[in-house]
Formats: C-alpha cells, structure tokens, sequence
C-alpha cells in the first residue's frame, strides 16, 4: 500500500513527466489515472514499484491484473514514469526488470504492455497480435500492444475476453 504522501509523490511524478512529453491535456490524463492507481493499490490487482533517490520518488511503475477465464495470471506494465532529470540513465529499463522479476516470483504467466515498441523492447517485451491476446478495449494504437512470457512458455493465443482492472476501463487509455 502506498501512504498518502507517497500517493501524492506518484501522481506528480507522473502528471509532470506526461505534461512535458506529451502536453498538458496528457500529463493530467495520465496524473489522474495515476491518482486513482495509487489510491487502489493492494498488491493483488494494482502493484505499483518505485525508485527512490534521498527519499524522494523518481520513478514509478504500475502493474495491473487482466482477468481471463483461463488459469493463467496475466499483467498490464502500465504507466510508466522516470523524472525528467534522471531519464536516459537506465532507471526505467532496472525498474521494470525488477518489477518483472517480482511478477516471476509471484508464479504470474504474462506480462502486457501498452507503449513506444522501441523502449519496451529493451526489457524483453515483443510485439503481441491481438489475435493471441486481445485488448480488453479497442487500441488506437495496435503496434503498441506488446507482451512477454514470464515462463519457458510461449504466450498461449487466448481466444476470449480479457477484462482490466476499472481504474483502465475508459477508452481514453487505450
């Protein structure tokens, strides 16, 4: 669980790294999103790992559960926020290893995520078809829709709904 000032911390992290990259309409998009996150983290559905420098939040991630009919634990890796100044020295790249290595140890199947294929592709996630595992909303954009194997096994295709947790269930994010 996240203490309400470490909630504040994560949702001006990741309001003040979307508003520089992608203006402010985004920043406050992905702030909110952020803010409710956090507010719901309960390390079963919503886990969320941070950095810290002097103790301060300097990056943040979330991992969200998709739900299936299937026996097969399955996570959403997203947002994903490094502060501006410490971005380009490989905070984002440990903090995500660390997070799918915790995933790992958890005995979860998969992990998903919704982003810039270049980036995630450096933490081992591949371009996924919706025809294996759909969006549990329509993407704007497909090629973004990445995943990986956090086992020996290749991803299944998995021909039914998924749902995501309520907090990501608005087309806006997707």
């Amino acid at each position: 669980m996240l203490s309400t000032k470490q909630q504040k911390e994560v949702t001006d992290l990741f309001t003040s790294v979307f508003t520089l990259s992608e203006g402010e309409h985004e920043g406050n998009l992905i702030g909110k999103l952020a803010a409710k996150l956090s507010s719901a983290v309960d390390n079963e559905e919503i886990i969320c790992f941070a950095t810290y420098e002097q103790a301060a939040i300097i990056a943040a991630i979330f991992f969200t559960r998709l739900r299936l009919e299937r026996k097969l634990q399955v996570y959403l890796l997203a947002p994903v926020a490094v502060d501006t100044e410490h971005q380009g020295k490989g905070i984002g790249q440990a903090l995500i290893r660390y997070g799918l290595h915790e995933l790992k140890n958890r005995s979860v199947d998969i992990a998903i995520t919704y982003g810039d294929p270049s980036f995630y592709s450096k933490v081992g996630f591949e371009a996924l078809p919706e025809s294996v595992i759909r969006a549990p909303l329509k993407l704007t954009m497909p090629q973004g829709w990445l995943g990986q194997s956090l086992t020996q096994e290749p991803i299944p295709t998995i021909n039914e709904p998924v749902a995501c947790v309520k907090e990501f269930n608005d087309p806006v994010y997707w």
